[in-house]
């Protein structure tokens, strides 16, 4: 498991005396690391490599694709893992000739499940994984742990936690009658919702709102939240302090 007392991250991978230890994540102080491992920020050249895994329409990996193709934001996708078949998001993926794995639909545990979304990704050697509508509950393993991040609809802790989804969240939203809402970007862990907190951006909650108005409103802020967290990982300044993220200036 990952310690993440005093502000330092110490991740166990498979090797001899496998020990990475880096300061709040990204600020390195010693390493044995595998060629093939995922590297440590600052990433820059190659650009960061990211795996996005999906369960839905692909609307998230879209708006990937979409800024790395105009070039706003440095990254490849080098590996698209869905969580069932014939969901929308995978004619994304091949029509951007992304590498598509399919999770196993026979697992018989959640850790069997789990390596069949991570031994692609590994294959593939992603920096950073994105959760963008992944649904499925992962164990995620000691080489990927503070490397996941999920995009979630609503402003964390109000309206996440198991079941909290789609447009259950934004009925839930307009159910309570709350006044804003949004969309966080946090680091995932092995429980739904509850890693610490990256981002989040703020949208009005309009008195004639429906649930798909709502919700676009919502997916528009997901959109320029979640690169850039990526940007911010990649550049090595988020800094994990407790369970606060601090983004650290520019050097």
């Amino acid at each position: 498991m990952t310690d993440l007392r005093f502000g330092v991250i110490i991740v166990r991978i498979g090797f001899p005396d496998p020990r990475l230890l880096y300061d709040s994540f990204h600020g390195l102080d010693s390493v044995t690391t595998m060629p093939d491992s995922p590297r440590v920020p600052p990433i820059s050249d190659p650009p960061i490599r990211l795996a996005v895994c999906v369960s839905g329409g692909g609307t998230t990996l879209q708006n990937l694709i979409d800024l790395i193709r105009a070039r706003k934001l440095k990254a490849s996708i080098v590996q698209v893992v869905a969580s069932r078949p014939r969901i929308g998001a995978i004619p994304k993926a091949e029509a951007a000739r992304i590498p598509l794995a399919l999770a196993s639909r026979t697992a018989k545990t959640r850790a069997e499940f789990s390596a069949s979304v991570f031994d692609p990704i590994r294959q593939k050697n992603a920096d950073l994984v994105v959760l963008g509508g992944f649904l499925a509950l992962l164990e995620i393993p000691p080489d990927y742990q503070g490397r996941v991040i999920n995009v979630h609809p609503s402003l964390i802790p109000a309206f996440c936690g198991q079941g909290y989804h789609g447009q259950a969240v934004h009925r839930a939203v307009l159910e309570t009658g709350v006044k804003v809402s949004g969309c966080t970007v946090h680091f995932a862990d092995d429980t739904y919702d509850t890693g610490p907190i990256i981002l989040q951006k703020t949208v009005p909650v309009q008195d004639d709102d429906t649930i798909d108005t709502l919700a676009a409103r919502v997916f528009q802020a997901e959109c320029k939240a979640l690169p850039e967290a990526i940007s911010l990982y990649a550049e090595g300044r988020l800094k994990l302090e407790g369970r606060r993220v601090r983004i650290a200036d520019r050097y």
